[in-house]
């Protein structure tokens, strides 16, 4: 099994950053099998959407709506994926979480709060 534990969240003003961290633990084997790690958000009253995704290899996509002011990486001996955000919008505002695809199995974490006002 995988765990994964998201932190980071908070309050900021808009043209803020924070950058997100989501924590991997388990078995070797388990997180070996891990393809790609997403960011996923969701806002109140909206359903969950793509943010970005980083794969094993180092590959990384983006929603157009944080292209340029987002950046994802992996940290290999941490286990760690991290969601730098930087020119935060209040549209930013929402529950970002972090899930792992191992084919077959799709492991989420419990989600951090990101909200963006003044």
């Amino acid at each position: 099994q995988v765990q994964l534990v998201e932190s980071g969240g908070g309050l900021v003003q808009p043209g803020g950053s924070l950058r997100l961290s989501c924590a991997v633990t388990g078995s070797s084997s388990d997180i070996h099998d891990i393809q790609t790690v997403t960011w996923y958000r969701q806002a109140p009253g909206k359903q969950r959407e793509f943010v970005a995704l980083i794969s094993r290899e180092g590959g990384t996509m983006y929603a157009d709506s944080v292209k340029d002011r987002f950046s994802i990486s992996g940290d290999n001996a941490a286990a760690t994926v991290y969601l730098q955000m930087n020119t935060l919008k209040p549209e930013d505002t929402a529950v970002y979480y972090c899930n792992a695809d191992a084919h077959p199995r799709h492991y989420w974490g419990q989600g951090t709060q990101v909200t963006v006002s003044s």
